[in-house]
């Protein structure tokens, strides 16, 4: 299984780009979907600890719990790929613009 988050980790962002590439419509697409998934995963993230907080059950297991909802774990995860999925674009855009630089 961690085989395979491993490579789906590199391969996801990889397809996301080339999509993209070819259908500038999804470049919107996924920066909503990540901008919504922001918004989940942080306020899922914001109730846990204020009940944990509320609740004065300050112990390392009682935050764990958050871990335990697929929301906050399909929004990390697109969150994750998302955020590869920039690195690679924005690497792959400055390489552009630096040979367009360089002298010939």
């Amino acid at each position: 299984m961690s085989f395979f988050i491993g490579i789906a980790s590199v391969i996801v962002p990889i397809i996301m780009y080339i999509l993209q590439h070819y259908w500038r419509m999804l470049r919107l697409l996924f920066n909503s979907i990540a901008l919504l998934s922001f918004l989940i995963f942080g306020n899922i993230a914001a109730y846990s600890i204020l009940k944990v907080i509320k609740d004065k059950t300050v112990f390392m297991t009682t935050i764990h719990s958050v871990f335990l909802n697929v929301y906050f774990l399909l929004t990390g995860a697109y969150i994750g790929v998302y955020i590869l999925y920039q690195v690679l674009f924005l690497i792959l855009k400055e390489r552009s613009k630096s040979k367009r630089l360089s002298p010939k």
